[in-house]
């Protein structure tokens, strides 16, 4: 049986954004944890919001944004609420 693939968690961010480097170091963290742990993980993308003009105009003012299977999380910057974000996205769809 082949493992399941792992789910895309999108990071909103752009170039200079300061919160957005520290949303992408903890979300690293926590997922490196998760793997530790034996959770399921996810695969990370980034996405520039400057490189689209939609994504530009949604996100500008709530970056760095987090988003699994449809669930976001706006000004993603704290590590409890990333974990609490990551523990229901995960963790959800193994219920």
């Amino acid at each position: 049986m082949a493992a399941s693939p792992l789910p895309e968690l999108i990071l909103y961010t752009r170039d200079g954004c300061h919160l957005c480097d520290e949303a992408r170091a903890i979300v690293q963290g926590l997922l490196e944890d998760r793997a530790a742990r034996g959770r399921r993980t996810a695969a990370i993308r980034e996405r520039d919001i400057t490189t689209n003009a939609d994504w530009e105009r949604a996100y500008f003012a709530t970056i760095p944004v987090v988003e699994i299977d449809g669930r976001r999380l706006e000004l993603a910057t704290s590590p409890a609420k990333l974990r609490r974000f990551l523990d229901d996205a995960l963790d959800r769809a193994l219920a």
